[in-house]
């Protein structure tokens, strides 16, 4: 646990770094802990050093750690990785913010039905496909306003902003830049929409350069991830 708090401090600096360099203050970034194939004994160690925010990729690991650790009802768990629109309500069950929406049918799965609870909102990020590769998940930037109105007409749904991955091959920055010009393509749509998902653990600096709010950091915080099982 020393070295994952020693991890924790020295990326949390650099963010404080970046922002500063941004003129931007670090209070306005979320830094969600991706821990994707670690145990949930790990989210435990990195709750009891003050982590809120974790993010998973796979709805069934991440349903069975969010059962395991039930009790710790102020974490918030973000899911981060593809969606299959069958899997969606089950995934609204333990997680109410979900990064990667990236088509109407997912959308519609989310949307609140029948018999849900006024109350439950989902937050969703609408996710870019910054490359050229349509199995890559996402929306090409050119329907994004599409799917964005799709999406503010849905009920028990809130669009918070857009999120994307820097493509491997491209100077991270750019494709940041391309992130931020879409973020404010979808304000003029929900001028509310003003988060953005973006920046990782090799690039997160570039990502708050370009204004991003929500990093979704692994590695560089968790360590080395187990082989998947």
């Amino acid at each position: 646990m020393r070295e994952l708090a020693e991890r924790l401090a020295a990326v949390r600096s650099e963010i404080t770094d970046a922002a500063r360099a941004a003129g931007r203050d670090a209070s306005e970034l979320t830094t969600i802990v991706v821990t994707k194939f670690h145990p949930a004994s790990l989210v435990r160690e990195l709750h009891a050093l003050g982590v809120r925010d974790v993010g998973e990729n796979r709805h069934q690991e991440a349903q069975a750690k969010a059962a395991e650790l039930a009790a710790l009802d102020d974490l918030t768990w973000h899911f981060i990785g593809q969606l299959q629109s069958n899997k969606a309500r089950q995934v609204k069950r333990y997680s109410h913010i979900v990064h990667s929406v990236d088509r109407p049918a997912l959308v519609d799965a989310l949307a609140r039905r029948d018999g849900d609870p006024e109350d439950e909102v989902v937050e969703v990020f609408l996710q870019l496909n910054l490359t050229d590769d349509p199995a890559r998940g996402g929306v090409a930037p050119e329907r994004l306003e599409a799917l964005a109105e799709h999406a503010l007409r849905a009920p028990g749904l809130r669009v918070r902003g857009v999120m994307a991955v820097a493509p491997l091959g491209e100077e991270p920055r750019a494709a940041f830049a391309r992130v931020r010009e879409a973020s404010d393509r979808l304000r003029s749509l929900a001028p509310d929409a003003r988060a953005i998902s973006a920046g990782m653990s090799g690039d997160f600096r570039e990502a708050i350069l370009e204004g991003a709010t929500h990093l979704r950091i692994g590695t560089a915080i968790t360590g080395s991830r187990p082989t998947p099982r």
